[in-house]
């Protein structure tokens, strides 16, 4: 019911009033049963040791900013500290007029696993969350900077991985590649931007559908709904 209402309210022209309400009724049932049942069965939170290096690698080479998802022991899972590097990232592409490209790629088989699951649960304010979410939300850069945006995927594109390289003016994907919307399972909508994104690409109806199933979709279908832009090889290192 709350992801029906949703997007409703998301697939409008002014991206900032979608997220706000993406945001709202993420941080809403973050404090609801059906999560709660979720993150018992699984057993909560558990400790991630972060590797002692950048979990984000920036590159500058005259004017393309190549920004790559760094964390392949994880998947690229969308970690706090992974969501913050790319934040950081992408302000610089905003920032430095003389960054007139920007190409996001993830390392290792899979472009991003979506959100970080081991630390879900982690939030005890979702006053705070919504805030947090809002504010220090990357893909509201990269939809600032869509035309000079390209996002290359590969293996899978998982929850927020497709929902923040939906924002990107042109998305590549691998022949290989599959798109799946996980978080209903969890008892969630879409938290990094997804309401927003992929409806744009591939309409509210089919944007349902893979948020209601939790389904994965192939590439040709991908291409075929337009939720991509293009089937091609892509470096993945």
């Amino acid at each position: 019911m709350a992801l029906g209402r949703l997007l409703r309210q998301t697939t409008v022209p002014d991206t900032a009033a979608g997220l706000g309400a993406e945001a709202a009724v993420y941080s809403m049932l973050l404090a609801g049963s059906e999560f709660r049942r979720w993150l018992a069965a699984r057993g909560g939170p558990k400790p991630v040791v972060p590797p002692d290096r950048p979990l984000v690698r920036v590159d500058r080479d005259g004017e393309l900013l190549s920004v790559v998802l760094d964390h392949p022991e994880r998947r690229n899972a969308l970690s706090f500290r992974l969501r913050e590097e790319l934040l950081e990232a992408v302000r610089l592409a905003e920032l430095d007029p003389g960054i007139d490209r920007v190409l996001l790629r993830g390392n290792g088989p899979v472009f991003c696993s979506g959100g970080d699951l081991d630390k879900f649960g982690t939030a005890v304010d979702v006053v705070a969350a919504y805030l947090v979410r809002l504010e220090r939300a990357p893909w509201r850069i990269i939809d600032r900077l869509r035309d000079r945006v390209s996002a290359h995927v590969q293996g899978g594109c998982i929850g927020a991985g497709i929902e923040m390289a939906a924002f990107a003016g042109r998305l590549v994907a691998t022949p290989a590649t599959f798109f799946r919307l996980p978080e209903i399972e969890m008892g969630l909508v879409p938290g990094a931007g997804g309401t927003v994104s992929i409806p744009r690409r591939v309409g509210r109806w089919r944007a349902a559908w893979m948020m209601l199933t939790g389904d994965r979709i192939d590439t040709a279908t991908a291409l075929r709904w337009k939720l991509i832009d293009a089937v091609e090889d892509v470096t993945t290192s």
